[in-house]
């Protein structure tokens, strides 16, 4: 089926984009979101102190947004428990009890739970391949 549009565009045949062809440069913006800025542009103080204004008037839509600003809800939080020490990739199914066990008493949710887990089984990864490499190393080295 043929497009309708095809000479008008930059693509071949099959709808990508022709050779040379890279499309919009790399952080280039939409012309309405220039329009926008243009517009802004030199009134972020009166907005904001127009917002802090209307805050402390009581209106909850300004007071929300006020406090957003000043205080963010929080992404993410640090979590402290016991973690043995991981020398080899043997240790971390110790260390996995342990996140399991946390877990388990309510010290993490499941959620940090399952992130400290990950982390746990990543750095498991890197010593497990540390200790192949030097095997490999240790092989090699006696032929």
């Amino acid at each position: 089926m043929a497009r309708k549009n095809a000479s008008t565009t930059y693509t071949d045949k099959t709808g990508k984009f022709a050779e040379g062809n890279p499309g919009r440069p790399k952080g280039a913006r939409h012309k309405t979101t220039r329009a926008v800025e243009d517009l802004l542009d030199g009134e972020a103080e009166g907005l904001t102190r127009k917002a802090v204004e209307l805050a402390l008037e009581g209106d909850t839509t300004a007071l929300r947004l006020c406090m957003e600003r000043i205080a963010p809800a929080r992404k993410d939080t640090p979590v402290n428990f016991d973690l043995p020490p991981m020398k080899s990739a043997q240790d971390a199914s110790q260390a996995a009890q342990a996140v399991l066990q946390a877990v388990s008493e309510g010290q993490l949710t499941p959620l940090e739970g399952a992130s400290v887990m990950a982390l746990v089984e990543g750095y498991r990864k890197a010593l497990e391949t540390t200790e192949l490499e030097q095997r490999i190393a240790a092989l090699e080295a006696t032929k």
